[in-house]
């Protein structure tokens, strides 16, 4: 097995308990968080053990004690079989700690629509029209997925929550079995971009005479339809929404970059070579989306030598191995728990080594982008805002580096070295 950059954050001692009975007793210490973190999700090639991977990792949470919910979002019922439970479109309670739900986005339309209806018949904006949209008649177009997403994780996590004293979300973890990595990605990093188009579109409010006679009524129809921090738009000018939609995406894209509150796992068959190159891929994928892999984990029938081999193809990323289950019957959940290796607990639980993705060197005038998965030729580097950020291109993704101040200018030079592209600044 590679080397694993985690260390235990824990001692376990055995105490005696009521009626005499032993009982295990953690003690966290500074090594690292033993909570797990908000959102668990697992990336990596159709076929490769996404869904297992979900499975196992839910059963796990809530056999720790944990409060799970396994949220699926396709109709193929391999997730059912795991579970051994009908997975509807409401919370279900498939085991103790343990809940389901199966996110349709067709059903999902309803409830905004219903609230839109609501609002509108109070302000009277679409004289009507709102009314007579049948939400049943509405099909899914592309981008809807993503968006009812969004919605229904944040009634789980409370994404919105401004500290220790808001109210929390209904579970301590929810698990998100994803069914297209790439859309997943698009996800996490659509807030960061919706932020820069949410810029340009304020401005042609703000600034042409269209806007300024239709945007105030419209915006104040989405904002008391969405209701963030289930506030209204009563009492408040156009720019204080504005400026409060703003820092709610601020918030949300902070939340996704944050490894304690989005833990993304890769999962791979280590004996295909397919696999193994399209996680490596995912890899750096998901840092040009702007999240962060926290550890990969090797899925198959017949484990091999050949994960200590793939492993060393992954640090700095911790690497372990998932027990096989099969969905062909019914598991034996407790006996597929008692087969983790303590490096597959700890890695599920303890996300807070990762690999920094971008440093700056400012004696050298340099900066580091760590890019696995992609060679040279596939990047392309960007200069735009009068040398103070940089664009990076890659893997159907862009992401942009704020320089720091000092170390502003136009691009000397660039270099592929180690995974690293090594950008010189003049």
């Amino acid at each position: 097995m590679a080397p694993s950059l985690l260390v235990s954050a824990s001692q376990t001692l055995a105490v005696a308990g009521r009626g005499g009975h032993r009982r295990r007793l953690v003690i966290a210490n500074s090594g690292g968080a033993r909570a797990p973190p908000k959102l668990v999700t697992f990336l990596g090639k159709g076929g490769s053990g996404k869904t297992t991977a979900a499975a196992v990792a839910a059963q796990y949470y809530a056999s720790e004690g944990f409060k799970t919910c396994l949220v699926i979002q396709s109709q193929d019922p391999t997730a059912e079989q795991l579970m051994g439970c009908k997975i509807g479109n409401s919370l279900t309670e498939c085991a103790a700690n343990l809940s389901t739900i199966k996110l349709e986005t067709s059903k999902m339309l309803l409830e905004p629509l219903y609230r839109l209806k609501k609002v509108d018949a109070q302000s009277n904006l679409t004289q009507g029209v709102l009314e007579g949209i049948v939400g049943e008649e509405l099909g899914v177009l592309p981008g809807m997925d993503s968006i009812s997403t969004v919605l229904s994780l944040q009634k789980l996590l409370n994404f919105f929550s401004a500290g220790t004293n808001s109210s929390q979300g209904e579970f301590d973890v929810v698990v998100y079995d994803c069914n297209n990595t790439e859309e997943f990605l698009r996800l996490t990093g659509a807030t960061e971009r919706a932020r820069s188009y949410l810029k340009y579109v304020r401005e042609l409010a703000e600034k042409t005479d269209v806007g300024r006679l239709a945007s105030p009524s419209l915006l104040k129809l989405i904002y008391d339809s969405a209701r963030p921090n289930g506030r209204t738009s009563e009492g408040k000018m156009s720019t204080e929404i504005w400026n409060e939609i703003e820092q709610l995406l601020e918030k949300i894209s902070l939340w996704f970059t944050d490894p304690s509150k989005l833990a993304c796992f890769l999962v791979m068959d280590p004996r295909g070579s397919i696999s193994v190159s399209s996680a490596l891929r995912y890899w750096g994928c998901t840092i040009q989306a702007g999240a962060q892999i926290c550890g990969a984990f090797g899925y198959a029938e017949d484990p091999c030598e050949a994960h200590q081999e793939v492993g060393e193809k992954f640090l700095p990323l911790s690497f372990s191995s998932l027990p096989f289950v099969s969905a062909d019957s019914s598991p034996d959940w407790g006996s597929a728990l008692s087969s983790l290796n303590q490096n597959t607990k700890e890695l599920l639980r303890n996300t807070s080594k990762v690999y920094p993705s971008v440093s700056f060197d400012s004696a050298q005038k340099s900066v580091s982008l760590f890019m696995p998965g992609f060679d040279k030729s596939e990047i392309k580097l960007y200069q735009y805002r009068g040398g103070s950020e940089l664009l990076i291109e890659a893997g159907d993704q862009r992401r942009i580096i704020k320089l720091p101040r000092s170390m502003q200018g136009k691009v000397g030079g660039a270099k592929f070295v180690d995974r690293n592209l090594v950008v010189s600044i003049r």
